[in-house]
């Protein structure tokens, strides 16, 4: 009986899973860049989705030239923020995965562009 309590007792049960509140509509200075789109890789997943939406997870990943591993990391940060939406489905017998710009995602690019130009603009002045 004691062999079975303990074996009981030692089972844990995983919460699962929840997803992160969106953090869309983030209030940010015009001195405050926005480091999750700043980032390289993440810039050019949003930059790609804001000019062509929506893109599958291959053509993103042929579009970006870079691993399954980190396309998935990064648009997993991105969704998480409400910065892109992810579909799944299937074509066929073949897993389908597309992404699109949310609202929330290119008023984000927005704001990132209009700060860039701010920055450069300043730089230009000051040179």
């Amino acid at each position: 009986m004691a062999a079975n309590a303990s074996r009981t007792s030692s089972k844990t049960v995983q919460p699962a899973r929840t997803k992160p509140a969106a953090k869309a509509g983030r209030q940010e200075s015009a001195t405050t860049l926005d480091k999750l789109i700043h980032e390289r890789t993440r810039l050019a997943l949003v930059s790609a989705l804001a000019a062509q939406s929506p893109l599958t997870f291959n053509e993103l990943k042929a579009v970006l030239q870079i691993t399954d591993g980190n396309l998935s990391v990064h648009a997993r940060k991105l969704e998480d923020a409400g910065y892109i939406e992810c579909s799944k489905g299937f074509d066929g017998r073949l897993p389908r995965t597309e992404y699109r710009l949310s609202q929330s995602g290119r008023a984000a690019l927005q704001r990132y562009v209009a700060h860039m130009e701010a920055v450069l603009g300043a730089v230009k002045r000051s040179g």
